[in-house]
């Protein structure tokens, strides 16, 4: 008898096997057997079936899921036979399909079965005879309603029909169906379509009625043709446009024969608008202006490739919105690529061209009639025991036609573009060679040349080679020299060449002198004079770092040879060490004998030890500078920071900068001339930050803030912030020292109060504005306040801004004030809103105060009927807009109330509104994805716009 173990071992390594297998049958397709009880492998007629059973299945092919509890995978015909009840979740459509016997073609990605229910976000839908292909599903007597998800029997509405097709996320077609109300038939259509996709592909009605085109109607109407033509009809209509009517077509063709794999035609059509004459009307221009986009995309099988040929196609031309004078309008663009991949190289080739009326601009998308480019794939060539050598090469040949080249005489005298061939050549190869120890030789060549037809060419040429010595692990010592040589002029403004003659040297030596310490020096020289230059390119840089405590510095100095000067160069010294009041212990070692290779090692006690020697661990010091070739001497920056041993976010620094070669020489270097008295201090600030360290659950306390004195543009700004018990008290201000005399304000300062942000119930009171310092007081001073409480199921809201009496403000009124409240119970809510607000114009004391106030002083909803959601919705508004101009109102328009109400029966929706003031009545209709306005009665008149609704309470 066979253990249980063994068993498993025994299935465990046939699913190994299995999942290997099927991989390899299935090719791109991932399989991945989650729960599975048993694992049987048969042959049965030349065919290898491999069962799989279980009484709850699980399969994944690639994000799909299989659910069943049995099924056959046929590795000779490739498919998946989920026998009995199984349900198939596809990832990409977010669709179920459950039914008997469903049959998987893992190569097609095809799916069949009989007594199907197909099941998604929208729709449900039942056939006897379900077949899904990617990007299609079809079902012949299909049973569909977008009412399944409302639970509700029998359904509200639902149609039958002898064939549907479903193309998912787009749109359901049925064919010779009936609707159902009640699931009772009441009217035979041949042919039904709805849309499953976003708002702006539905059908679509728009009109309106205004100057200049009158009357205008815009359709769009969605259609299918077949199984795989889909599209949008779009018609227009402009009643003073000559000719009125315009149209075009949106469409989509899925896979009409085997080397197209989707062709994609948008064409409209619009007469042309109307312009103003000399006498100021309107004139009617005769003709259309057109918008084309047209796209193919597909691909071929060819013959030792690795993979087909792909290819592109795409037409456009756009006039609809461009003006008479616009030198784009008339002009097509025609688009094409192909491209196909071999073993050693791939191919592409491109047709870029332009009809129409000539350019009257330099093209700066070059036109290529056409293109060829060959990409031969990286190689390697050996050279025996000497190493190898790395090659690339990249062929490019065609016709162009782009803007000049201002410096190409031949190019630039025949306008602003001109044509002509190119043939471009591109390769780079590398070679590595280890010579010894840490040494390694790099040779590298690259090279791009262009030869043009009428003579011309450019080179662009880069050698180099570099030696690498590296030792004792971090240490390396190299030496580059790099040839460039880029020359040459190209009749062409898109791929000119800017000319360059360089031979750069480069020495670099990168070490590690002392563990926690770097040390890196640079020389570098160009063999030849760049332009406009009387020296030839030359520094010397030396930078390092030590980090070692309490010490950390970063230097960085570099001479330029050229300016005799240095160049940037910049330093940073950190003295500190947090941890150098602890003693950290360090274990004992034992004796080590000695050995033939190495000596005795004898025994260490255990001691204790600090990091550093540093006096001062709640202390840091911190000094850094620079130089700069415009200004030289940077202001130096000295900080020191003190902070609590026990508590490290508790801090106190203090900073400053001075600039040492004085401000005057600063700004003299700089291209200016000191006016005023010389400030060679330039800033100072203080940061600090604490929080109480005993009591911090019942009195939790905290302080924080920033000051900052620049003395150069002299400016005192800050901010400080204290925390006690949830309430956060806070000052900021920013204010000019030195001020003209014409000046009014210095600055802005202001207090708050407040609990902390956050709490269900918030509020702060803030006080400040424009500040004075001549005169000593707030200009226009304001008090702002803000409250905010939240409960379940309720919300209150306020806000006021009070203008108070300041330097150049006499006036205490109300500036700005709002309420907002609401509240719900169950499936009753209530809530309003009213806002203030007060501007004036003018001078002191003949300035005109605007007020308005708007006042939304109850809105009422009530849901009612019996089961979980409700079926009905009733609300009522009301609202009102006063306006007043120094206390007289101008308008006398009483507060307008507006009803509603909405049948909610979750797959369909009626909704009608009431305007009691407009005396307007409007009537929706809500489908899936979309709802319609299909009466609006305004004024005593009647219409029916089909249009999206937006309700208004």
């Amino acid at each position: 008898m066979t253990s249980r173990p063994g068993r498993r071992r025994r299935k465990a390594a046939l699913a190994v096997l299995f999942g290997l297998t099927w991989l390899s049958g299935a090719q791109a397709r991932t399989v991945k057997i989650v729960t599975a009880q048993t694992l049987e492998l048969r042959n049965q007629d030349d065919q290898e079936i491999v069962i799989i059973s279980g009484e709850n299945v699980e399969i994944r092919l690639d994000d799909d899921i299989i659910r069943a509890r049995r099924v056959e995978f046929n590795r000779t015909r490739r498919t998946l036979t989920l026998v009995g009840y199984a349900t198939y979740h596809t990832a990409k459509d977010g669709q179920d399909l459950t039914g008997n016997d469903l049959v998987v073609d893992l190569g097609s990605e095809a799916l069949t079965g009989q007594d199907v229910l197909v099941s998604d976000a929208d729709l449900e839908i039942r056939g006897a005879a379900v077949e899904r292909v990617p990007g299609q599903l079809r079902a012949n007597g299909g049973y569909f309603t977008p009412c399944a998800k409302c639970g509700r029997t029998p359904n509200d509405y639902a149609f039958r029909a002898s064939q549907l097709v479903v193309y998912p996320g787009d749109r359901l077609i049925a064919y010779r169906a009936q609707l159902l109300i009640a699931d009772r038939p009441v009217l035979y259509l041949p042919v039904v379509v709805i849309p499953l996709n976003d708002q702006s592909r539905q059908p679509r009605l728009a009109y309106s009625n205004g100057q200049p085109d009158g009357r205008t109607v815009e359709l769009d109407l969605p259609f299918a043709v077949g199984s795989n033509i889909l599209g949008t009809t779009l018609l227009r209509y402009y009643q003073y446009r000559s000719p009125s009517l315009g149209g075009g077509v949106d469409m989509r063709v899925y896979a009409p024969t085997r080397f197209i794999d989707s062709a994609d035609l948008y064409f409209l059509a619009l007469p042309r608008p109307l312009t103003i004459n000399s006498a100021g009307e309107y004139e009617a221009q005769r003709g259309y202006d057109t918008d084309i986009n047209f796209s193919v995309k597909g691909r071929i099988p060819l013959s030792l490739a690795l993979k087909d040929m792909t290819y592109s196609l795409n037409v456009v031309r756009r006039d609809i919105g461009l003006l008479s004078t616009d030198p784009r309008r008339g002009v097509t663009l025609l688009d094409f690529w192909a491209q196909v991949d071999y073993p050693k190289f791939s191919v592409r080739l491109n047709h870029y061209d332009r009809y129409g009326p000539e350019p009257t601009t330099g093209l700066t998308t070059p036109l290529k009639t056409p293109e060829v480019i060959v990409d031969v794939k990286p190689f390697t060539v050996p050279l025996g025991g000497l190493g190898d050598v790395n090659a690339d090469f990249k062929f490019t040949v065609g016709q162009y036609t782009a803007a000049s080249n201002p410096l190409s005489r031949i190019a630039s005298t025949q306008g602003l573009n001109y044509e002509t061939s190119r043939l471009e050549e591109q390769h780079t190869l590398s070679y590595t060679r280890p010579l010894w120890r840490g040494a390694e030789l790099t040779a590298s060549n690259s090279f791009t040349g262009r030869y043009y037809g009428n003579g011309a060419r450019t080179v662009q040429l880069e050698f180099g080679a570099k030696f690498t010595q590296r030792w004792a692990g971090s240490n390396t010592f190299s030496v580059e020299q790099r040839y460039l040589r880029y020359e040459g002029t190209s009749p062409f403004a898109f791929d000119t060449v800017s000319r360059r003659l360089s031979a750069p040297l480069d020495v670099r030596l990168d070490t590690v002198p002392a563990p926690g310490a770097t040390f890196n020096v640079r020389y570098s020289r160009d063999g030849f004079l760049q332009s406009g230059q009387t020296k030839r390119n030359e520094t010397f840089g030396v930078s390092g770092s030590v980090n070692r405590k309490p010490l950390s510095a970063t230097y960085s100095l570099n001479y330029d040879f050229a300016t005799e000067d240095l160049a940037a160069s910049s330093f940073s010294v950190t003295l500190g060490d947090p941890d150098s009041g602890k003693l950290t212990y360090v274990k004992p070692t034992p004796a080590v004998p000695a050995t033939p290779t190495s000596p005795a090692i004898p025994a260490r006690a255990g001691y204790y030890k600090r990091s550093s020697a540093w006096p001062y661990p709640n202390l840091t010091l911190t000094v850094s500078g620079g130089y700069e070739p415009l200004t030289r001497v940077q202001p130096i920056t000295v900080k020191a920071t003190v902070t609590d041993g026990s508590v490290r976010t508790n801090y106190f620094s203090v900073s400053g900068t001075y600039d040492l070669q004085g401000h005057a020489e600063t700004l003299r270097l700089a291209g200016g001339k000191l006016t005023g008295e010389e400030r060679n201090l330039t800033t100072l600030s203080v940061n600090y930050n604490a929080a109480s360290t005993f009591d911090t659950v019942l009195n939790p306390f905290s302080v924080s803030g920033t000051e900052t004195l620049n003395l150069r543009t002299p400016r005192l700004s800050g901010d400080h912030t204290l925390t006690w018990r949830g309430y956060t008290f806070k000052t900021s201000h920013s204010l000019a020292l030195e001020q003209p005399d014409t000046a009014r304000e210095s600055g802005t300062v202001s207090f708050s109060v407040g609990n902390q942000a956050g709490a269900a119930t918030n509020w702060q009171l803030t006080y400040g504005g424009p500040y004075d310092l001549r005169r000593g007081g707030f200009t226009r001073p304001q008090l702002n306040g803000s409250f905010k409480t939240t409960a379940p199921g309720q919300r209150l809201a306020a806000t006021a801004s009070v203008n108070l009496p300041g330097l150049d403000q006499q006036r205490t009124e109300l500036s700005q004030a709002s309420l907002n409240a609401a509240w719900q119970k169950g499936r009753f809510a209530v809530s309003g809103q009213a806002s203030y607000s007060r501007l004036r114009s003018g001078t002191y004391p003949d300035d005109t105060a605007y007020d308005t106030l708007i006042v939304d002083p109850l809105r009422v909803g009530v849901g009612l009927g019996r089961g979980p959601r409700p079926d009905v919705y009733l609300t009522a508004s009301l609202r009102q807009t006063f306006k007043y101009v120094n206390g007289v109102r101008q308008d006398e328009k009483p507060i307008s109330p507006v009803f509603g109400i909405t049948w909610d029966r979750c797959c369909w929706a009626l909704q009608g509104e009431y305007d009691v003031g407009l005396k307007r009545l409007r009537v929706a209709i809500g489908l899936p994805g979309q709802t319609y306005s299909i009466f609006d009665r305004l004024n005593g008149s009647n219409s029916y716009p089909i249009t999206p609704y937006v309700p208004t309470y």
